[in-house]
């Protein structure tokens, strides 16, 4: 079956590496991908994220949402969506380079943008997964349990790292401020005096 560039067969599951092929912004196409690529008794996992910054903790977090099926979807919150969640200073990276960078991950098979006006959970009751991987803080007991109606089954992964994205760029934002302050700071006083003396004359 051929869904745009995308191959699928019973002798398995070809992608080209190209972005292109590779990116889904549908969801009528995504279901019937899915609906083909479970007809051929391939097991569809599923995971959601924004992936900003992407470090080792995603590359780990999924290669093990990989080893629980034979084809793994990635989810990925637009920037509009982003921006709604987290505020208007992220993402840090722009949604395309988000997506395109996740395709260069060998455990990411496809890729959809998950645009801010889907309903809740459309991605999810779209593919059905066979198996939908989560973070423990992404969602409570009783939304885990309300999940397990679209899916096989629900797994959740711990976080794969120490560091994370917010993590970085309080960092990042830390040091420029004590670099700012370091340099800064004798400039401003300079600046206060000469205008205090000005005041004088």
């Amino acid at each position: 079956m051929t869904i745009g560039s995308l191959i699928i067969n019973k002798g398995g599951f070809h992608l080209e590496s190209n972005f292109d092929k590779r990116c889904i912004y549908d969801l009528k196409v995504i279901s019937e991908f899915v609906t083909h690529a479970k007809g051929l008794g391939l097991k569809i996992v599923l995971t959601q994220g924004t992936f900003d910054m992407v470090h080792i903790g995603h590359a780990r977090y999924l290669e093990e949402a990989k080893k629980q099926g034979d084809i793994l979807i990635v989810g990925i919150d637009s920037d509009e969506k982003v921006r709604e969640r987290k505020g208007p200073e992220r993402p840090v990276v722009p949604q395309n380079e988000r997506l395109e960078m996740l395709t260069h991950l060998r455990s990411v098979d496809l890729v959809f943008l998950k645009e801010l006006k889907h309903p809740k959970w459309s991605l999810i009751k779209s593919v059905r997964p066979d198996v939908l991987i989560a973070i423990a803080e992404n969602y409570n007991k009783k939304k885990l349990q309300e999940l397990k109606k679209y899916c096989g089954k629900v797994v959740v992964l711990a976080r794969q790292a120490t560091t994370s994205t917010s993590a970085k760029l309080r960092l990042l934002q830390i040091g420029t401020a004590k670099k700012l302050g370091t340099s800064l700071t004798p400039r401003i006083i300079k600046t206060i005096e000469e205008a205090l003396e000005e005041i004088k004359k």
